[in-house]
């Protein structure tokens, strides 16, 4: 071989291994109010980080959230987003010091909370770990979630009335959504606070009673990572007006030709997300 071939050989190999190297060391950013971290290939694991406060959500703190959660969204290794806080405390609430002295002008004009469903508006799927308290804003945030696993210790509810206002991120209507009016306006006009068994009983998500929380949401989003992307992301999509409509469309795609013939072949599909 002529040390132009070797050269050209080993530039490519060089080329190669920096390209490897440069995308198994992806530096993530770092943020004040929330933990990044990849547990397993293929899965984003978003920590609330407010432990003095409960993980109370103040403007920082959801900032941190939405543009930690739009990164991971955006990350073309990330197959699905896990989104937790301690153990004492998924999220305490709004962070009610920072709101209490707001007029309605104020909140009027400013939109305020507009901008706290950003879940809903992630293509990928989410699941949120809930340990001890889901409370206010801190159950409205879970409820975002496509899926909701909760540990023995959670307390999930919306207190909001005890404070002179009502949920203000979307908890009326998709509690009511989950578990019916009759319940939802139990818990609202109430504030009522429930434990985990309780809500599972009502539908609001699933009770992991033996081992972390965690662990069990890694161990789910990690099989919806190993799927093909593009059924995932239309699963998620899928309200019951287009369902028939984007199964039709996902026979236009090869994952659905791998997955199929794997599934009569007797063999892993290899996806492409394509």
């Amino acid at each position: 071989m002529s040390f132009v071939a070797l050269s050209r050989s080993t530039f490519r190999h060089a080329s190669r291994s920096a390209r490897f190297f440069s995308t198994s060391l992806r530096v993530q950013r770092e943020y004040a109010n929330v933990l990044v971290s990849r547990p397993s290939p293929g899965v984003a694991l978003i920590t609330l980080n407010r432990p003095k406060a409960l993980n109370a959500l103040n403007a920082a703190h959801f900032q941190d959230i939405s543009d930690a959660m739009k990164e991971a969204d955006e990350d073309a290794s990330v197959g699905a987003i896990i989104l937790t806080g301690s153990e004492r405390a998924f999220a305490a609430g709004a962070d009610i010091k920072e709101m209490k002295d707001k007029s309605f002008a104020e909140a009027y004009t400013a939109n305020f909370l507009a901008d706290w469903e950003v879940i809903t508006k992630l293509k990928k799927p989410v699941i949120a770990a809930v340990s001890g308290y889901a409370l206010g804003g801190g159950l409205e945030l879970a409820l975002q979630a496509d899926i909701l696993l909760a540990a023995p210790s959670a307390q999930l509810g919306q207190p909001e009335v005890n404070l002179g206002v009502i949920p203000g991120g979307g908890g009326t209507q998709r509690l009511a959504h989950l578990i019916g009016k009759s319940r939802a306006m139990e818990l609202v006009l109430t504030g009522r606070i429930i434990g985990a068994d309780e809500a599972e009983r009502w539908g609001i998500g699933r009770v992991v009673r033996e081992g972390s929380v965690v662990d069990e949401a890694v161990k789910v989003a990690s099989d919806i990572a190993s799927k093909g992307r593009i059924a995932v992301n239309a699963g998620k999509e899928a309200g019951l007006r287009f369902e028939k409509r984007l199964f039709h469309a996902l026979f236009s795609t090869k994952d659905q030709k791998e997955g199929m013939a794997a599934f009569a072949e007797k063999r892993r599909a290899e996806w492409t997300h394509s």
